[in-house]
């Protein structure tokens, strides 16, 4: 209870801003928000700091703990067909039941057949698992193999715009960057820890990470090749985000539903866990226990969360956007900069990576300084984004100057940052990003652009918070670097300059 309370505490210091950001807001009278949004939308910040709190708990007790348990055991099996197939269908069974994906799903049916997306998606992440597994295996650099696909993935993009399909590309790489939801990161990490723990090499560190970042490329060469065979005659339909005057029967209907999809979610990682506690795991029943008590924690955590994202703060979201839009275009680019720096103290899947990151990096890069630099990224993000929104052009102009300054950083900074960076772009882009920013864009764009200009223009808010980080995360590493050099600098002048003073002396 200690601990869940101090973690309630936590979330509660994280969601505070944004929320205080809502109802000053709703004071000005540029919104005229009713008291059924208001209540509305205090249900669902009350029950995002409890989600936050309970599954922050739960990962610490169960998901870590999984996925490190199978990623170690599975190595000392020493069976590498056994690891890559098991992985595989790891990663298609966790991404196909991301809440986060189905709530992308959702918003795109309108365009493309939502299960086909889905699915798609899930074998883009089982594929890239199996590659992230091989190069920890391989031991072969994560830089170099994310410019060989990357080139590969702009090659795609080539092919979508001559197929007239365009339009598709900054839903593909949102999928990218909703499929790293917070099911998904705190496993596959652990995954990736465990792996490397067994393996271990000198690069220890490196190999810890990178894993999510490999799985949010798939979803968008996935979606990427679907888009090249798929029809060219597309319209969008802006959902329906109207508050409903039944607020309890609302949140209940919302709260089994996500209820149903989280437990699938949770019953695919649980039943992949015990299969191989029967194999080969042998885990102690009194770590079974602990394990058992922290999947409860997840469960019901998410679940708040969740349906607290998907009827308090949607529709809010939507509003806002909406409204500063019609009131001013500049005050939108700032609002964005803001309300990104704010989501991101608010995603709990940040909370799980920083935490992991100053671990496995012995404090080297620690929890605070993480935070800033996503707080910067995805601050910056969204603020581009609405640059986007406001002035209309395509996504493309940011992703490919975006892209390549982040891979030609990877040149120049040791490998662990660039492992850290590209998997805390995949985890910045969480639920909080596509509850709240996502329709915080489309409520902009149809204001300014109208709705047959959501596609081209509101979509790729996700794809662009996961593409910043990568950029400020790698930063970080480049000027811990030149600060390592100038201090080293400095003791070698300090002790040339001692010596001579003592020859002068001796003279």
């Amino acid at each position: 209870m200690r601990e869940l309370k101090a973690k309630i505490m936590e979330a509660l210091v994280s969601t505070l801003p944004i929320t205080v950001i809502v109802y000053v807001m709703s004071l000005t009278p540029l919104f005229d928000f009713s008291t059924a949004e208001l209540i509305t939308f205090t249900v669902g910040a009350v029950m995002l700091v409890l989600g936050i709190g309970m599954f922050s708990l739960g990962a610490d007790l169960a998901m870590t703990p999984m996925g490190t348990h199978v990623g170690s055991g599975l190595s000392r099996q020493r069976k590498l067909g056994l690891l890559l197939t098991v992985c595989f269908v790891l990663g298609m069974l966790i991404t196909v039941a991301e809440p986060d994906l189905q709530v992308l799903a959702n918003q795109v049916s309108a365009v493309m057949n939502g299960t086909l997306l889905i699915y798609t998606v899930g074998l883009g992440v089982g594929a890239f698992l199996v590659v992230a597994i091989l190069k920890i295996v391989f031991k072969k650099s994560l830089g170099t193999i994310l410019m060989l696909f990357y080139m590969l993935l702009f090659a795609l993009a080539l092919l979508l715009a001559v197929n007239g399909n365009l339009p598709l590309l900054p839903m593909a790489f949102d999928s990218g960057g909703v499929t790293t939801g917070p099911i998904t990161v705190p496993f596959i990490m652990a995954l990736g820890v465990g792996i490397s723990s067994v393996l271990g090499d000198r690069r220890n560190k490196e190999n810890s990470f990178g894993l999510v970042a490999l799985c949010s490329v798939g979803p968008i060469m996935a979606v990427l090749v679907l888009g090249i065979f798929s029809s060219n005659n597309l319209t969008y339909e802006v959902p329906n985000y109207d508050v409903n005057p039944d607020i309890l029967g609302t949140y209940l209907h919302t709260l089994g539903h996500t209820a149903k999809e989280v437990i699938i979610a949770l019953g695919l990682i649980v039943v992949f866990f015990l299969i191989c506690q029967f194999a080969f795991l042998k885990l102690p029943a009194k770590r079974l226990k602990r394990i058992a008590v922290g999947v409860i924690f997840t469960y019901i955590g998410l679940v708040i969360f969740l349906t607290g994202v998907n009827v308090g703060f949607m529709p809010i979201g939507y509003k806002l956007g909406a409204s500063i839009a019609a009131f001013d275009e500049r005050f939108l680019i700032v609002f964005g900069l803001f309300v990104g720096v704010l989501t991101v103290l608010a995603e709990p899947a940040i909370h799980v990576l920083n935490k992991q990151v100053e671990e496995v990096t012995g404090g080297l890069i620690s929890k605070k300084s993480m935070m800033m630099g996503l707080c910067i990224g995805v601050g910056a993000s969204i603020a581009l984004s609405m640059i986007r929104i406001v002035y209309d052009f395509n996504l493309v102009y940011y992703v490919i100057p975006g892209y390549f300054i982040s891979l030609a950083l990877s040149l120049f900074v040791p490998p662990v940052y660039t492992a850290i960076a590209f998997d805390s772009g995949g985890v910045a882009s969480g639920p909080m990003t596509s509850g709240f920013i996502l329709p915080l864009a489309l409520g902009a764009c149809v204001t300014l652009q109208g709705s047959e200009a959501v596609l081209r223009d509101g979509f790729g808010v996700v794809a662009l918070v996961a593409m910043t980080p990568l950029i400020t995360i790698q930063l970080l590493g480049f000027r811990a670097i030149v600060a390592d050099k100038i201090a080293e600098h400095r003791a070698m002048k300090r002790i040339l300059d001692e010596d001579d003073q003592r020859i002068i002396n001796f003279m």
